[in-house]
């Protein structure tokens, strides 16, 4: 899924978009390659079927825009702040993301396969059946998030932080939960997952 390949018509190629303030821009089937989008603010737009090559998103500002069926490949994000986004069915493919902060929106089926997520805090965030297999989480936030039918095999999610996360979908015996921050429902839940027999005291 990371790897699919998005046919664009036009490029965008090594422009500065720093500190660039846009409202409701509409761009479906471009490519934007080298743009430094470091400080924008970015409002309402909407991007269907763009890929984003080498594009620094880093302390930029994103609030209700839609990115969908995007492609992302080496892009910065860091200190980026997402609000209410929308970014159904896009992928990530090498990537970095520290000090990411994500707060609502939807970024279900999404592909972030491996990613470093472990400054990042996603914060009241769909994400159903989103593909995070072997991501490291560690020390990372997930408050919130709907994860039901995510894949999650082989990751590290050790001290990550996933009170009030959707964790149905979970398997304990596939990825590694030390110190892991979890309700007592969520601990039940998981016991009940590895086979344990829960019962009142």
């Amino acid at each position: 899924m990371a790897g699919r390949s998005i046919a664009t018509h036009t490029t965008i190629y090594d422009e500065d978009w720093t500190d660039h303030n846009a409202v409701g821009l509409e761009h479906s089937g471009v490519a934007f390659v080298d743009v430094d989008m470091c400080e924008a603010t970015n409002e309402r737009s909407v991007f269907t079927e763009c890929t984003f090559t080498n594009v620094r998103f880093n302390c930029s500002t994103q609030t209700d825009v839609a990115f969908l069926n995007c492609r992302f490949v080496g892009c910065n994000f860091f200190d980026a702040t997402f609000t209410r986004c929308k970014l159904v069915g896009s992928t990530f493919d090498r990537c970095t993301f520290e000090l990411l902060k994500v707060d609502e929106g939807d970024w279900s089926f999404v592909a972030m396969p491996a990613a470093r997520l472990g400054s990042a805090e996603f914060t009241g965030v769909r994400m159903r059946e989103a593909d995070l297999s072997a991501a490291n989480c560690e020390g990372g936030t997930f408050r919130d998030v709907d994860l039901s039918g995510a894949s999650l095999q082989k990751a590290d999610l050790t001290r990550c932080d996933l009170r009030g996360s959707d964790l149905s979908g979970l398997d304990p015996t596939t990825i590694e939960l030390r110190q892991a921050i979890i309700t007592a429902d969520q601990a039940t839940m998981i016991a009940i997952a590895l086979g344990l027999d829960v019962r009142p005291a």
